[in-house]
């Protein structure tokens, strides 16, 4: 008879650990390349994170705005990304979203469309042309929804409730990964000759955040582990406008399509603030006034073509992010900490077709109706742009047979990401990576052989912390390292405080080590939080270690003592984080990947 302590066993050629879009798009690539797969999430199939993502995706279709095109959806995402991103990614990435979105209409979404039948584009913040293909405010929901039902059709095996704690490797690469079921804490084996990485963020590493209880590092902190590099884990996106009361939905997203139909960001005193927080090389792209911004708004609302400019809230995330935060710190905010999102001047009709959700949300939450009266926003954690080092063509690390898509790897974004460009990242990286980890799988001829030793080690590690006695409360070192991160390294950051949250880090991480939980392994979220936690503090001290050594500031990362960006030091360098052979964490630089004439080209006008 079996004991509850002995692992299952479930090979695969390709293990994806993370049912998101990046992890379903994946999933569906591999298994259309042949391999048999293996699709492992930590909650129920559909419930991703991938649903929080609700203005739109970005790809340039030209339904809306013909002029739009690769080439300025590309320049676009480079001048967001302040120029840090991988050019290659990026490329790709302009390319072949268009081909994406449209699978997806293919596959069953059903998106919002013009009045001649194609699918609708919104404009989003830092976006040159409304490019953004949305359901309402509703468009990770679709997503999930359509890729769910096509992995489903394809027989893809399915691992719900399961939390990988580590990937074993070999000389030759991955081999397979080690979890266990969270329902009843039996451990589980995968053996595997390529695994796909597609969990998602780190959002969880702070006290406000948008993020799900989800987004804890899981796959940062099982490549790092493994041997993969880290790069430019310093820029954290802070979305400008997550709610802000009552206190119990403090840092739910309030997506930028309010925004991006016309919201106005106005302070305590009724100011239209933006204006004065626009960058100086980038003011001629927005409205000069509100009358133009009014004429804007009206013919976006009409789905007429106009001259006039967009409005500054449509600045980038990173810009309205400071701005709201400066704005609350000098006094001029909300009574409950943040600033004033009005969409109530436009016709009620209008804002509830347009905005569904955020209208339920409100009413439901703040009793507050978002037709009749603003909304409370205020900065959230959100989004990572950096990540697990990837190739661009198929998203491979430099571990063989590991790869990685979707917010867990880096590169794609820079210092910034533009909003929307997150559900095509998923979808174009997603299909690349599948495919590239079902070539992989192909030309490994015999069976992934699993390191014993490793595998002992990690079911070591899932009971240690039921066997201890009078340690540490798993909850009051997550509180704790959430306070850290909020205080010492959030939207604005300083050298003092950075060298302080790095020594607390050190000292979280030996309370972590002697962490017990009561009670056993059936349904215990205590036990569950145990390896979360390790993973968050991983991720963490690769932020704060890439902070303190960035020297300047650009895109999502703001230094007080650096305020200034240093293109000669700092222009053409990515950080990166890996583990040093004594298996401590070593930060260092590389350059950005370099791009040929042709995208140089592109981005001429920029410089």
């Amino acid at each position: 008879m079996m004991s509850p302590t002995d692992p299952q066993t479930r090979p695969h050629d390709v293990l994806v650990i993370g049912a998101g879009g990046a992890g379903l798009r994946a999933a569906i690539a591999a298994r259309d390349a042949g391999a048999d797969v293996g699709l492992v999430c930590k909650s129920l199939l559909g419930k991703a994170h991938t649903v929080m993502a609700e203005g739109g995706v970005a790809a340039a279709l030209g339904h809306v705005a013909p002029d739009d095109s690769w080439q300025v959806h590309f320049r676009d995402t480079m001048v967001g990304g302040k120029y840090l991103n991988n050019p290659r990614m990026a490329q790709l990435h302009a390319l072949e979203s268009p081909a994406r979105v449209r699978e997806l209409e293919e596959w069953g979404a059903a998106f919002d469309r013009t009045r001649d039948g194609r699918i609708l584009q919104r404009p989003f913040g830092g976006h040159s042309h409304p490019r953004l293909a949305h359901v309402g405010d509703r468009t990770g929901l679709e997503m999930i929804r359509t890729l769910q039902d096509r992995a489903v059709a394809a027989g893809i095996q399915v691992y719900m409730e399961c939390t990988i704690t580590r990937l074993t490797t070999s000389s030759s690469g991955v081999t397979g990964a080690v979890g266990y079921w969270r329902t009843t804490g039996r451990p589980i084996v995968f053996p595997a000759k390529a695994v796909v990485l597609a969990t998602g963020g780190v959002g969880r590493a702070y006290t406000v955040t948008s993020n799900s209880w989800e987004y804890s590092g899981d796959g940062q902190a099982l490549a790092y582990d493994a041997g993969a590099e880290l790069i430019d884990m310093e820029f954290v996106q802070f979305h400008p406008t997550g709610m802000v009361w009552p206190p119990g939905v403090r840092g739910l997203l309030v997506t930028e399509a309010v925004r991006g139909e016309g919201g106005i960001l106005r302070n305590a005193s009724g100011k239209r603030f933006m204006w004065k927080y626009l960058p100086e090389e980038r003011r001629r792209e927005y409205a000069a006034d509100d009358q133009e911004a009014a004429t804007w708004v009206t013919a976006l609302s009409q789905s007429k073509q106009t001259d006039a400019r967009r409005p500054p809230e449509l600045s980038t995330r990173d810009n309205v992010s400071r701005a709201i935060y400066t704005e609350v710190k000098e006094g001029r905010g909300s009574p409950h900490g943040g600033v004033y999102l009005d969409i109530s001047y436009l016709p009620a009709d209008h804002v509830r077709r347009k905005l569904p959700s955020m209208y339920e949300q409100f009413k439901e939450l703040a009793d507050v109706d978002i037709t009749t009266g603003p909304m409370e926003v205020g900065p959230t954690t959100h989004y990572v742009m950096g990540g697990i080092k990837v190739d661009a063509e198929d998203g491979v690390t430099r571990v063989p047979g590991l790869f990685a898509a979707g917010e867990v790897s880096g590169g794609m974004h820079g210092a910034n990401r533009l909003g929307g460009n997150s559900l095509s990242d998923l979808l174009v990286f997603g299909a690349r990576t599948g495919v590239g980890a079902a070539a992989h799988a192909l030309t490994v001829d015999a069976d992934p052989h699993m390191d014993p030793v490793q595998v002992r080690g990690a079911l070591r590690d899932l009971e240690a912390p039921l066997e201890r006695r009078g340690g540490e409360d798993p909850y009051a070192v997550m509180r704790d390292l959430q306070a850290v991160m909020q205080e010492r390294v959030g939207i604005f950051r300083i050298d003092a405080d950075l060298d302080a949250a790095l020594l607390e880090l050190v000292d979280l991480r030996k309370r972590w080590e002697t962490v017990c939980v009561d009670g056993g392994r059936t349904f215990n979220p205590g036990w569950n939080l145990v390896f979360e936690l390790g993973n968050l503090l991983t991720v963490s001290e690769a932020i704060a270690r890439s902070a303190r050594q960035r020297t300047e500031s650009r895109g999502a990362h703001s230094r007080l003592d650096f305020p200034e960006t240093d293109d000669d030091v700092w222009g053409q360098r990515n950080s990166v984080v890996a583990k040093g052979d004594d298996g401590r964490m070593t930060t260092y630089t590389a350059p950005v990947i370099d791009m040929d004439d042709e995208l140089r080209g592109l981005l001429a006008a920029d410089h």
